[in-house]
């Protein structure tokens, strides 16, 4: 597609030329920190509630990016004269603009196209696809779930005539109207509909209106059949109604269903099914390699679309048999000798491989990013097609070091060599530092090994050969390099913390919609980020551009610094023995009395004697001024302000006052509304007064997480988010906005059937009364930061999905709990401590506590993995 054509296409016009008259598009752009190769890319300058594509224009083009599609009169940073060379189309909708791009590249494809929605599934049945169909066609389908409007057209862009035999694509909607987008984008030929649940009900007005907007996806002239679970009776009058082409399936007998299942179990972890083709059909026989009851509703779907294409049932077997469960999130691990790695063995098409490439260069990590690579599979491309894509995504991503596993990346050496030169060589031109991004420069060189097969890696594999390194491992399925992960990721303790994200980015984009337009956003990783994980939180939080972060004490601000975070950090609790350190590493102390501040200011006037002479920015952070209206533990009162004031005034220049800010008592509870507005009427006064002494406005702050929702009128110049962030509603009126962000799991270490009347655990506080008892141990105690309180059946875990009491006391490494109903339990199976369906505040009332002590109490030895899509 050329650019020149798109003010046609897309209904704009152009404002400004490309200096390349036949530019081409073949890369869409829509983040300026991750923009990839920038030969033949357009930015897509989206809007949204909460950020603007158009702020980042200068970056893009710092970048390299030539081409651009803006809104009609939108501000362009600098003018049009800041983007020589560069090319412009406006156009009424930027978001419009990119799905009709997406449209029209679909038009150019000939072949079958799928496309699968519902609420629960869609990603596993997707890929289950995939699998099941890879050996008869080359697929291109969408990367996790990118299944909304904006997931979609970037989807579809990828679908190529010259590579590919068939699109499978999955949708998702909140809201009515959007299914009607992504059908005219995908333009499905034949389409799958898992199920109809709860999920995004509250963008509906019923059941049955969410149903029938869903399935507005396979009205097209185009479709030919739909594949549905006839046991879901309003789907299958709904198909009826609408006299689209359904293919049914049934496990009881549903009226007109074209397929007929009997399941049963098979064996531990595996499913009989019996297959009959309408009610007197010939019958054939197949066992899933799944028990529970989601993968064996999602494997059927795929069973359903094979029978149909006349798959033989031998084949068919074969491929079920081959069926692997789905690990659709990135996962990010301490590895050993202080590496970091990013866990992508999910797939390893270019598609996926950019996507992981831009979750490695988000990394702010010192060291060299490493990618560990297998042949590239699922591409359609081949040779040196397909690896000079490849050796153009590296660079732009600041990959160091190659590792090439596999017998044709090996043989490619000399093709990624000449697309790392070419890079190299556009990028000199533009050797602009950016945001989040590495400045590469006329000494960038790529270090590179390569070996025939994951085996002769591993065999001479020396874990202290990446010690320090920021490892991608991105690898298709049958290299396995999960075992590659296990050889290098740090000692896993049995418990582990999961932390979503994804969920927290959600919490984050839910609050900064409470914001009114300026007001700043300090987040808080104080506590290693509320038990979370302080450098994972605050390098996404960077990404995600917030404008301060805040840590408790002076050494967790150095650690992020070291770890390569660059936001402004304030520091709470700062002590004088720490302030040299503050200044070295740019921290922003909290200063609340007159000893500290007269202490701060006399370690500077040390080593800076009183003197007319200018003082560099660069030595002097700025503070931060805490004010007592009424929490009565740290803070200057309203009585110190003019002596304050005074004393600010005096020593302006060296110190720079950055904000002002008081701690709100009770902004979560209605009982005490009162006494938190006399608070902020204080803050008004006092902050007022402070202002005036130092002749200018500083930054003032007062919320935090539930005064953000509950007291809007006080945001001011900033707000600081707390846990509110990790998915804990402060302010009661977040509870169906706000997602968990972590999960903690342990195992199972043992069963034992006890007797009745035999005890449990220490000082026999666990008794097995009424009859025998299954007593399972887990590998979590309170040296784990499982509270004891929860001993003798004041907590409980989820095992298969049931409530497991606990028994007896909690010891240090261990606890145990009872199992007896629950028979499926056995050694190594997982439980779950709290979650999503075991949240936090529930677990909290249970032992008199609050979320806040559950989740901070959680030991640092317990081994964190944070996922990502």
């Amino acid at each position: 597609m050329l650019f020149a054509d798109l003010p046609v296409l897309l209904g704009g016009h152009l404002l400004q030329a490309a200096a390349e008259p036949a530019a081409a598009v073949r890369h869409l752009v829509l983040d300026s920190r991750r923009a990839g190769p920038p030969a033949e890319a357009l930015f897509v300058a989206l809007r949204g509630p909460n950020h603007d594509g158009h702020r980042y224009l200068p970056q893009a083009y710092a970048q390299g990016v030539r081409l651009f599609v803006v809104a009609e009169n939108a501000a362009l940073p600098g003018g049009l004269a800041a983007y020589p060379g560069a090319g412009f189309v406006a156009v009424a909708s930027p978001l419009g603009a990119l799905q009709a791009l997406a449209a029209a590249h679909r038009r150019q494809f000939a072949g079958p196209v799928w496309a699968i929605t519902g609420s629960n599934g869609k990603t596993i049945v997707k890929e289950w696809l995939a699998q099941l169909l890879g050996p008869d066609e080359v697929i291109c389908r969408s990367p996790r779930s990118y299944n909304s409007q904006v997931g979609v057209p970037l989807s579809v862009w990828e679908l190529s005539p010259e590579r590919h035999t068939l699109g499978l694509f999955e949708a998702g909607i909140s809201e009515m109207d959007e299914m009607a987008k992504l059908a005219a984008i995908i333009q499905p030929t034949e389409g799958v509909f898992t199920t109809l649940g709860t999920a995004h009900d509250a963008g509906f007005a019923s059941e049955a209106e969410k149903l029938r907007e869903k399935l507005r996806l396979f009205e097209g002239p185009q479709f030919r059949r739909l594949y549905y679970c006839a046991d879901q009776g309003p789907v299958r009058e709904a198909v009826a109604a609408l006299a689209l082409p359904g293919f049914g399936w049934t496990r009881h007998d549903a009226p007109g269903a074209a397929l007929r299942f009997r399941v049963a179990p098979a064996g531990p972890g595996r499913t009989a099914v019996r297959a009959r083709a309408g009610t007197l059909g010939p019958r054939a026989d197949f066992v899933l390699p799944f028990a529970d009851e989601p993968s064996v509703e999602n494997a059927l779907h795929g069973l359903a679309v094979l029978l149909a294409r006349g798959v033989a049932p031998a084949e068919i077997q074969r491929r079920l048999a081959r069926l692997q469960p789905v690990a659709m999130r990135l996962e990010m691990k301490q590895g050993r000798h202080d590496s970091y790695l990013l866990d992508d063995t999910y797939n390893n098409d270019l598609a996926g491989l950019a996507l992981a490439l831009a979750a490695l260069g988000r990394q702010a990590r010192p060291g060299r990013r490493t990618l560990i690579l297998s042949d590239v599979l699922e591409s359609g491309l081949t040779g040196p097609a397909l690896y000079a894509r490849v050796g153009a995504l590296l660079p732009a991503h600041g990959v160091t070091r190659l590792v090439g596993i596999g017998p044709e990346i090996s043989s490619q050496l000399s093709v990624i060599n000449e697309q790392l030169t070419d890079a190299n060589e556009r990028l000199i031109v533009n050797n602009e530092p950016t945001e989040n991004r590495p400045l590469i420069t006329d000494n960038y060189s790529l270090l590179t090994e390569f070996y025939p097969s994951t085996e002769a890696f591993l065999a001479q594999l020396n874990p202290a050969d990446f010690a320090h390194e920021t490892i991608l491992v991105k690898g298709a399925r049958r290299f396995g390099f999960e075992r590659i992960v296990v050889a290098l990721q740090a000692q896993q303790h049995g418990t582990v913390l999961e932390v979503n994200l994804d969920a927290l980015s959600h919490n984050l984009q839910h609050f900064r919609q409470q914001l009114r337009p300026g007001t700043k956003l300090m987040v808080m990783v104080k506590a290693f980020a509320y038990g979370a994980g302080s450098y994972e939180v605050a390098s996404l939080l960077e990404f995600q551009r917030a404008d301060y972060l805040a840590v408790a004490y002076a050494d967790e601000g150095i650690a992020l610094r070291e770890a390569g975070i660059g936001l402004p950090i304030m520091v709470m609790n700062p002590s004088s023995d720490a302030f040299e350190l503050l200044r070295r590493h740019r921290l922003e102390p909290e200063i609340y009395s007159f000893e500290l501040l007269h202490e701060y200011l006399a370690t500077f006037l040390a080593t800076f004697p009183a003197t007319d002479a200018p003082i560099p920015s660069f030595t002097n952070p700025p503070i931060h001024i805490k004010l007592d209206t009424g929490m009565r533990r740290l803070g200057f009162e309203e009585a110190d302000v003019p002596a304050l004031g005074a004393l600010l005034r005096q020593h302006r220049a060296r110190l720079p006052v950055a904000g002002i800010m008081t701690h709100l008592a009770a902004a979560d509870d209605p009982a005490h509304d009162d006494f938190t507005r006399q608070q902020l009427a204080a803050f008004g006064r006092m902050a007022g007064a402070l202002e005036e002494a130092l002749g200018r406005p500083v930054l003032k702050h007062a919320l935090n997480s539930a005064g953000i929702r509950r007291f809007p009128e006080a945001q001011l110049d900033m707000v600081r988010l707390g846990i509110g962030l990790y998915g804990v509603d402060a302010s009661g009126l977040d509870a169906n906005a706000l997602r968990p962000v972590s999960t903690l799991r342990t195992t199972i270490s043992q069963i034992k059937t006890l007797p009745a009347g035999a005890t449990v655990g220490y000082g026999r506080r666990g008794t097995a009364t009424a009859a025998a008892r299954r007593i399972a141990t887990l590998a979590i105690g309170y040296a784990d930061g499982y509270d004891r309180r929860f001993s003798s059946g004041a907590g409980v875990v989820l095992v298969h999905g049931q409530r497991a009491p606990v028994v007896g006391s909690v010891a240090m490494d261990m606890c145990m709990v009872d199992v007896t109903d629950i028979p499926a339990a056995r050694a190594g199976d997982v439980a779950v401590v709290f979650g999503a369906e075991l949240p936090l505040p529930m677990l909290a009332a249970r032992i008199g506590t609050i979320a806040y002590e559950l989740l901070t109490n959680v030991s640092e030895r317990v081994k964190r993995v944070f996922v990502t899509e």
